[in-house]
């Protein structure tokens, strides 16, 4: 147990290294260097580059050595590289890119949560809204609760595919809200979203997509003139 401990270790520190660029300008490790500069066994370090391999983040080749692979080839989809996503300095670029996805899934999340959604969907999704609106004051309460909002949007869809894509909406959620708020100075517009929960919770499935949708191309449009701090 202490050497798989030993080894998912490395992989998270490894794993945040590679996503924030820190091998960008040396090159990765040697398996030598890994075992050094970490104090691991070759083992361990075989095993958690292995791991990163498997998730796209680094490539093998005979006589290269091992290299970090290019943003579009790592498994985005994984929750480990999701999760390391959130460490990565961001750009207006990739703030837009992840807002895209969102664009891409929730307006249709929402349409389909308008004809799907349980009771105990219903309630989750309102218990969010209350929230957000308890803590308008509060910004990193009211963004949790903003989170909490869309992505009960999402498990209430129904659609195995979309909730699948949970860890990595989470992500831009937790990226472009929390750079969108912000920007606003404020916290998200609470009569948007009612808008939606209103429309979900009358089975008005175009009014909760066109709802949706309003509420993310909102936030392209604060991110598109955003100039930085």
């Amino acid at each position: 147990m202490q050497g798989v401990s030993l080894t998912y270790g490395l992989l998270e520190t490894l794993g945040q290294s590679i996503v924030v660029g820190e091998f960008e300008a040396s090159g990765f490790p040697t398996e030598a260097e890994l075992c050094i500069r970490f104090g691991a066994s070759r083992t361990v370090a075989r095993e958690a580059v292995k791991m990163l391999t498997a998730k796209g983040l680094l490539s093998s080749r005979p006589r290269q050595g091992t290299r970090v692979e290019a943003v579009s080839n790592w498994n985005l989809l994984d929750p480990d590289v999701t999760r390391w996503m959130t460490e990565r300095p961001y750009t207006n670029k990739i703030y837009r890119e992840l807002t895209e996805v969102r664009l891409a899934i929730e307006p249709v999340a929402a349409a389909l949560a308008a004809k799907r959604a349980t009771k105990a969907d219903l309630k989750a999704m309102r218990a969010a809204f209350n929230a957000m609106r308890d803590e308008a004051s509060h910004h990193d309460l009211a963004l949790l609760a903003d989170i909490d909002f869309h992505v009960a949007i999402l498990k209430a869809s129904g659609n195995p595919f979309i909730i699948q894509l949970k860890e990595l909406i989470h992500t831009a959620l937790t990226i472009s809200i929390g750079l969108t708020n912000r920007i606003a100075g404020h916290t998200a517009s609470l009569p948007a979203h009612e808008a939606v929960l209103i429309a979900i919770e009358n089975g008005q499935h175009d009014v909760a997509e066109k709802a949706m949708r309003a509420i993310i191309a909102e936030s392209i449009d604060m991110i598109d003139t955003f100039k930085g701090d």
